[in-house]
C-alpha cells in the first residue's frame, strides 16, 4: 500500500486548508483510512478517520468542528479539509491507512507527510 499527500504547503489564516492522499496497491484491503498531523517536537496525533467500507467518520476532540475527511473510493482519494486555519494549525500532516481497525493506534500506514505552514 502507497499512500501520497498532495494540497497547498502554505495558506493564510483564516483561509482553508484542502488536502489529498492518494492511495495505491492494496487498497481494496483496507478498513480505514485516516488524517494525522505532528507538531515540532511533538508525536503525530489523529485528527479524522473514515472507514472505507461504511464512510462512517470519526474526528479527534481537538479537531471537531473545523475538519473534514471524506473520500472518493473508486479514485482511492481521501480528502481533509480544515476551515478557519490559524498559525496554530502549522504542522506535518500525514494520511495513514489501516488493515484492521480505525483506532488511532490501528494506523501502521503513513504517506511521506506534507508541510502545511500558516501564515498570519
Amino acid at each position: 500500500l502507497q499512500l501520497v499527500e498532495s494540497g497547498e504547503n502554505e495558506v493564510h489564516s483564516g483561509g482553508t486548508l484542502s488536502l489529498s492522499c492518494q492511495a495505491s496497491g492494496y487498497t481494496s484491503e483496507v478498513y480505514a483510512f485516516g488524517w494525522f498531523r505532528q507538531f515540532p517536537h511533538k508525536q503525530r496525533e489523529g485528527i479524522a478517520s473514515i472507514i472505507r467500507k461504511s464512510g462512517a467518520t470519526n474526528y479527534a476532540d481537538a479537531a471537531s468542528g473545523r475538519f473534514s475527511i471524506s473520500m472518493d473510493i473508486e479514485k482511492s482519494l481521501v480528502y481533509l479539509q480544515v476551515d478557519s486555519l490559524s498559525p496554530e494549525d502549522t504542522a506535518f500532516y500525514y494520511c495513514g491507512a489501516s488493515f484492521f481497525g480505525s483506532a488511532w493506534r490501528d494506523f501502521d500506514y503513513w504517506g511521506q507527510g506534507i508541510q502545511v505552514t500558516v501564515s498570519s
